[in-house]
């Protein structure tokens, strides 16, 4: 099976449980590191699917990396082999296909909810959920692209994700693991402090609190979701 490639745009934003997720069903996968100078892949034929991680940049920004990666987007997307995007990732999945990335009426940063809309094609994702406490870090947010579906939503941000057939693009972070927290808090702390006082962004404490029993129950959502999703890998 050829291998699933894995871009990171930051280098604190690596795959995290998605990385753990595939070693335990012994999927092969190959880090591109955009933050590292490497280059966007130019052809879907070397993989079998494409992750895209998060990052701090905006999907409107002029990097000379983002055009080449949105026909890869589309590329891998006509050659049926599934997209998966979380973050910065699910923009630039929207902005592939049609889609507009614009300001969040509010900066969505900790732990929040996020509610499964009560659809067929959500239950095929998530099962029986309703709603999974997430991590987030966004002051931007996706349109829905042309056919695809809405299947999650906050209270702060109201596309968290979408599906397209085999592809699934998410605004909220479900691959996180504790190290990530706390260096994103170390990294955005200004950040933190610019958008506080706000129902939607949580101080460094906070984020910490119960923090174990928090990505435990995150990892057992985010997998279902990444089973799902490597059902569409091309096998050959």
């Amino acid at each position: 099976m050829k291998p699933i490639a894995v871009i990171r745009h930051s280098p604190t934003e690596g795959p995290g449980h998605f990385a753990t997720f595939l070693g335990q069903h012994a999927l092969p996968w190959n880090l591109i590191r955009i933050d590292a100078g490497d280059s966007v892949p130019a052809s879907p034929d070397e993989f079998s699917g494409l992750c895209l991680m998060g990052g701090p940049m905006s999907v409107n920004d002029k990097l000379a990396w983002i055009p080449p990666l949105l026909t890869l987007i589309r590329q891998m997307m006509a050659a049926d082999k599934p997209v998966i995007g979380h973050c910065l990732g699910g923009q630039l999945m929207s902005r592939a296909l049609g889609g507009i990335v614009s300001s969040n009426p509010v900066k969505e940063i900790g732990w929040a909810p996020v509610r499964v809309i009560d659809s067929p094609l959500a239950r095929e994702w998530l099962g029986n959920t309703l709603e999974f406490e997430s991590f987030h870090w966004h002051g931007e947010t996706f349109s829905i692209p042309d056919g695809a579906t809405r299947i999650l939503e906050s209270a702060a941000c109201a596309n968290q994700a979408f599906v397209l057939g085999k592809h699934l693009g998410m605004q909220c972070h479900v691959e996180m693991k504790r190290e990530m927290i706390q260096t994103w808090c170390e990294s955005g702390a200004e950040e933190i402090r610019d958008a506080n006082p706000a129902d939607s962004v949580q101080t460094p404490a906070e984020m910490g609190i119960d923090i174990d029993r928090r990505l435990s129950a995150l990892s057992r959502h985010a997998e279902l979701l990444y089973t799902k999703w490597i059902q569409g890998l091309s096998r050959t």
